[in-house]
């Protein structure tokens, strides 16, 4: 295939397919190259899910390849996560409108497409930051288009070479990179799209099936649900359906024809249509129904049935976290990304109606916040992250979303996030004087952390592989064999005497013994310092240290 000189809708999809198959192969390496030296590398994960969104969307091969494009491109949207995973949507979305109405495309048409990739990507971020995918994306494109080449796979070939050489640079361009002895995750994550996509117009090959689902589904015990059970909170009910020209005209559909059906046989009702694709979740006892009113439209690509009351009972008997039930429309309505269940019900304790489950290492998608938003069914919307790599997906749902004004409350971590979200007040009805109050009430916030170390490495602090670092943002202020020793350390580097709260979080992997240990430390060290403990049930950090 080496001498296509056009590129068509079938040809594309085939190339997509490769590169999320080459991008699966190497996420974990992918994932190591993260700056940190602490379990929350997800960089190769947050793509693979993202790109997945676009290959799942052209699975139908037989259309042109505008089709094609925004197919993948919407996909891609809906499945962003992660800082990379949003960037790599835009690039592509950037493509699509390159190629929009186009049914096969020349070399100069492609070109001008991968330029319009690169500046839809540059323009979603607000302070783009060289020595990354953006950077990767840019000097690769426009070293090929400077040059004339004679087929498709040679200006693919241009750019994975120029990716590569660009991906070598990013050291030089970002400092922390080359203190880390890395070079950026997101742009390697590039490449290796790229240079799968280009493997097909080599060989032709599709290659083999891609697994899709990465995580783990929740195990249920159906002991939990017995002969005798009652079935007292109905079906989760989610499909995702393809809707027919011949049943409805798609450009007219309106999604509250959906909607209003749902909320009359059940509550937790979201419903999101892109293109000819409709997306929807219920809590219903009559899923049957829903599967009926909703064929009337198009036919199903994905249907998921789960009984709740088996949920409910399962959730109880694990301990994870209740979701908030979906309220009547109200002014303003919160939601907060957050792991670790108990973190997440102290949110629901501080006025979060809906929590995106997710944060460091597991960032939620755009078309997890889209959901929230539907089920928070409020006329304003605050959003709060809690975490860098998740704020970019919380801002493109925002864009995304038209049923109600969204704003995200740029939270990077849960001390952040809980020191606005607590000082909420919506009395004044005024939302703009809101939002600056709660970006206020996040000055000043201390929120440090404990984690151990997976690599060596020199970040003004020797850290060992297996050491526990202490660390505020992403300055490393300590580091010891021992976890207590380096939580001691930690607090003495932080001026406790300046705050006058500290809410103390314990994580999973911590003991009771050395729980109080800490909490008589801290209040030996800082007497006149109210001291509050949680117990978060997170991974990662083993404490979380949050002083206001």
């Amino acid at each position: 295939m080496t001498q296509v000189k056009k590129l068509d809708g079938i040809i594309y999809a085939k190339m997509l397919h490769r590169g999320a198959l080459r991008l699966h192969k190497h996420k974990e390496e992918i994932n190591n190259l993260n700056v940190f030296p602490i379990p929350d590398g997800d960089t190769g994960d947050n793509m693979f899910l993202t790109f997945m969104g676009g290959v799942e969307a052209t699975k139908e091969e037989n259309y042109s390849l505008g089709t094609v494009a925004r197919k993948a491109a919407d996909g891609m949207l809906l499945c962003a996560r992660g800082n990379s995973g949003v960037i790599l949507s835009q690039f592509f979305d950037g493509i699509a409108k390159g190629l929009e109405g186009v049914d096969e495309a020349d070399i100069t048409t492609l070109q001008k497409a991968l330029d319009s990739g690169v500046k839809h990507a540059y323009s979603a971020v607000m302070k783009p930051t060289e020595g990354t995918i953006l950077t990767v994306a840019r000097d690769a494109v426009d070293y090929a288009n400077q040059h004339q080449p004679k087929t498709v796979e040679g200006l693919f070939t241009l750019v994975v070479d120029e990716a590569k050489r660009a991906l070598g640079r990013t050291p030089d361009l970002l400092p922390t990179l080359k203190q880390a002895g890395v070079v950026d995750s997101g742009g390697a994550g590039l490449i290796y799209i790229l240079r799968g996509m280009r493997r097909t117009l080599i060989d032709g090959e599709e290659g083999s099936d891609i697994p899709l689902t990465q995580a783990a589904e929740n195990t249920i015990n159906p002991d939990l649900f017995t002969e005798d059970s009652v079935l007292e909170y109905g079906y989760c009910t989610e499909l995702l359906v393809r809707l027919q020209n011949a049943k409805t005209d798609i450009a007219a559909f309106n999604v509250n024809t959906i909607t209003d059906f749902l909320t009359s046989v059940g509550d937790s009702v979201a419903a999101v249509k892109t293109g000819s694709m409709l997306k929807l979740h219920v809590h219903t006892k009559t899923p049957d129904k829903v599967l009926c009113f909703c064929q009337q439209f198009g036919e199903f690509l994905k249907i998921k049935i789960e009984n709740m009351s088996l949920q409910h009972n399962n959730t109880i008997d694990s301990g994870e976290a209740a979701k908030p039930a979906k309220q009547d429309r109200k002014p303003y309505g919160v939601v907060v990304a957050a792991c670790g269940a108990g973190i997440q019900r102290t949110f629901c304790d501080i006025g979060a109606d809906v929590i995106v489950d997710g944060g460091q290492s597991m960032n939620p998608s755009s078309e997890d916040f889209l959901s929230a938003f539907d089920t928070v069914n409020a006329e304003v919307i605050f959003v709060f992250p809690n975490n860098s790599n998740v704020i970019m997906a919380a801002k493109q749902a925002a864009q995304m979303y038209k049923d109600a004004d969204v704003r995200v409350i740029e939270s990077k971590n849960i001390g952040e996030g809980y020191a606005a979200l607590s000082m909420l007040d919506t009395s004044s009805n005024n939302t703009d004087a809101i939002v600056e109050d709660l970006y206020f009430c996040m000055e000043g916030v201390v929120t440090a952390g404990i984690s151990k170390s997976i690599r060596d490495a020199d970040m003004g602090v020797a850290v060992h592989a297996g050491d526990y670092i202490g660390f505020i943002g992403k300055d490393i202020l300590c580091a010891d064999e021992s976890r207590k020793n380096a939580t001691t350390a930690l607090i003495d580097n932080m001026d406790l005497s300046s705050h006058d709260i500290l809410i103390f979080v314990y994580g999973k992997d911590t003991d009771t013994a050395e729980v109080e240990f800490i909490q008589d430390y801290i209040e030996k060290k800082a007497p006149s310092t109210e001291l509050y403990t949680i117990n978060g049930e997170q991974d990662i950090y083993s404490y979380i240290l949050i002083a206001e």
